[in-house]
């Protein structure tokens, strides 16, 4: 083990003044994600998170609420453990800055930079903005008010001291240029360097005396230490800084550190500056990620729109919501959340891609194998080389996008296999060769494939989606087989041995409606923001929505017989091939525009789970769509070209 690579991953520490919403979500999972990733892939890692819980706004807020601080702070952190639990965040460490360990290491900080020089005595007189912990310039200032909250900023006017920044603004400046890598996306670099850096970095408060929740200064116990030094420390300090053979050594400095765009300034100026004035190394990367946004624009904490990430994960999983998360937003760009999007997400990518492909590939193993998984045939035919070769393709190209921190190109890229996973379905038509017994070796083949593909989609499934393959490997029969489950295991095909007893499961993710979860998600909203007011397209008759038609299962059916209804002149009884060895009986006034000859083979839109009734006393399992004219003619739909029976149209 000693010899694997190491890999130090960190979140912000939150600020636990409320109770975190989905945007916080966002940076977490996807460190987790990253983490869960490295591990897969061999590296030891250490992955931190934690809470910054010092400050006015902390005290102030415990006032208003009748609570010390350290009471107001212990319940919204015991939330926060609780969220990372349900949506599966597996860090190594959780940092508290009101802990011993992290205040003492602060305060001996604080002490070297003094003696050292770097920090002195002063008077402060500016703006500051509580609830964003900031001060401002006029010229920053956005109509007088803080730019970052729009909430107004006090004249602070107090003895404090100061760090000198400009001590080491050209050697940062000069790191900036020469380290192309340690500020992504690379858009946010000039904004640094022509924003802070080029105008002139001012020296920094680093501590205050109009509060007490904090960490003393060890020689002035009338200041604490000012939130930006305090906080910003963590990183190291829960790393065991200062002390030998520690994880310090081992892992700092630290290969990406995540944070949300807003808080970029204090990560890639100040901290790189507090880590050079202790002669320390500066983190290779520090990525800023975009904002989580709804419609009507930033989400936040003191706005007061917030989504909570608990409720999502609890009604539709935490799978679910991770995948969102992940896959929605491309790293490092604003995203909008949703509810719209969010459901769309779970019923076209986990519903109908992958849930369909594991559901049908078991159901079809059961019935024509009797769960036993087959041997393959040594013989590969074209399509089984494609599956295979784009299988095997796929994890060089996760691992790709993953080293590029582009999340949401590496779940893509594992999406274009489980697409082709389907499509196998589609081009081999496992319920035709069924028929013939002699094609038995070749179903068998096909479902061996299907099997062994869902087993690699599984794998390279377990950073995003922790609990997902857990499902999976108990219906592929291999929850006990380790090794099938491991990165390594991917590096050949058909690891997976017949004989195997597979079982379908539950579906992995059941379709949603979408407005019966609009109507579901505003029941714990207070009646005064609840809209019920049609809006404009709903007061258009006969308009629907695209989650309304989307509600039609509509497939092409392929017409294999059709005779007379008998005592009538107008009904045919057909029987009509929707894919999978599924057949259904209809019955269709078709008889005064076709002779049942004329049907056998044709191609149609078929409408698949209308409700079934019975017509003449003959039992009808769906609808054939057909158009009529104004002189009475009627015409079948047609499909331009051949395809396999059962296709989703969408």
């Amino acid at each position: 083990m000693a010899d694997k690579k190491t890999f130090y991953v960190t979140t912000p520490i939150y600020y636990p003044s409320n109770k975190l919403h989905v945007g916080n979500s966002y940076t977490t999972v996807a460190a987790d994600a990253m983490a869960r990733f490295k591990r897969l892939t061999g590296y030891r890692v250490w992955f931190l998170t934690g809470t910054d819980e010092h400050g006015q706004k902390i005290q102030r807020q415990a006032e208003s609420a009748g609570k010390k601080p350290a009471v107001f702070v212990d319940e919204i952190v015991a939330w926060i453990k609780k969220l990372w639990k349900e949506l599966d965040i597996q860090y190594d460490d959780f940092i508290r800055t009101s802990e011993p360990r992290h205040k003492d290491k602060v305060a001996s900080i604080f002490k070297r930079y003094y003696e050292q020089g770097d920090i002195y005595k002063g008077k402060y007189e500016g703006l500051y903005c509580t609830p964003c912990e900031a001060y401002w310039t006029e010229r920053q200032l956005d109509d007088g008010n803080c730019p970052d909250c729009g909430r107004k900023v006090e004249l602070i006017d107090e003895e404090a001291y100061f760090f000198k920044m400009s001590k080491y603004a050209d050697r940062l400046l000069e790191h900036i240029e020469t380290h192309p890598e340690f500020i992504q996306p690379s858009s946010r670099k000039n904004e640094m360097i022509n924003n802070f850096l080029k105008p002139g970095l001012e020296d920094l408060c680093v501590s205050r005396t109009s509060f007490d929740w904090g960490i003393p200064v060890p020689f002035d116990n009338k200041h604490v230490i000012y939130v930006w030094l305090d906080a910003l420390s963590n990183y190291i300090t829960a790393l065991d800084y200062g002390e030998e053979g520690g994880l310090y050594e081992e892992y700092w400095p630290a290969d990406v550190q995540l944070i949300g765009k807003d808080i970029l300034r204090f990560h890639t100026i100040y901290w790189p500056i507090f880590l050079m004035a202790l002669g320390e190394p500066l983190p290779k990367t520090v990525f800023g990620h975009g904002w989580l946004m709804l419609q009507e624009g930033k989400m936040s904490k003191s706005k007061g729109n917030a989504i909570d990430p608990m409720v999502l994960a609890g009604r539709y999983s935490s799978d679910a919501l991770r995948y969102f998360l992940l896959r929605e937003i491309p790293f490092g760009q604003d995203g909008v959340f949703s509810l719209e999007s969010f459901i769309t997400r779970i019923n076209n990518d986990l519903a109908n891609d992958l849930g369909n492909l594991v559901s049908r590939t078991l159901t079809m193993a059961e019935r024509y194998f009797d769960g036993v998984l087959p041997e393959p045939s040594a013989q590969a035919e074209a399509t089984d080389q494609e599956l295979r070769g784009i299988a095997l393709k796929t994890p060089d190209a996760v691992e790709t996008a993953m080293d590029q921190m582009k999340i949401s190109d590496a779940l893509a890229e594992l999406w274009l296999l489980v697409r082709q996973s389907n499509k196998y379905i589609d081009d081999n038509m496992p319920w035709n060769l069924a028929k013939d017994p002699a094609q038995n070796e070749r179903l068998g083949t096909v479902i061996y494939n299907l099997i062994e593909s869902i087993r690699f989609v599984a794998v390279m499934l377990k950073p995003y989606m922790p609990r997902t393959p857990e499902s999976i490997w108990e219906q592929l029969g291999i929850k006990s087989e380790q090794g099938l489950q491991q990165w390594e295991s991917l590096m050949k095909w058909g690891q997976i041995k017949p004989g195997t007893v597979v079982s379908r499961g539950e579906d992995l993710f059941p379709r949603l409606n979408l407005q019966a979860e609009i109507r579901a998600m505003r029941v714990d909203k207070p009646a005064e923001e609840v809209d019920d007011e049609p809006g404009q397209e709903e007061e258009q008759a006969g308009l629907i929505n695209l989650e309304q038609f989307q509600q039609v299962d509509m497939r092409v059916a392929e017409i294999e017989s059709a005779e007379p209804v008998p005592k009538s002149d107008k009904l045919l009884k057909l029987e009509v091939n929707i894919g999978e060895d599924n057949r259904r009986q209809v019955v269709a006034g078709l008889a005064g525009y076709y002779k049942p000859e004329e049907l056998i083979g044709r191609q149609v839109l078929f409408v698949a789970n209308l409700k079934p009734v019975k017509l003449r006393g003959v039992l009808s399992q769906g609808m054939l769509l057909a158009a009529t004219d104004k002189n009475g003619d009627l015409a079948l739909t047609a499909i331009d070209k051949k395809i396999a029976p059962g296709s989703r149209i969408s």
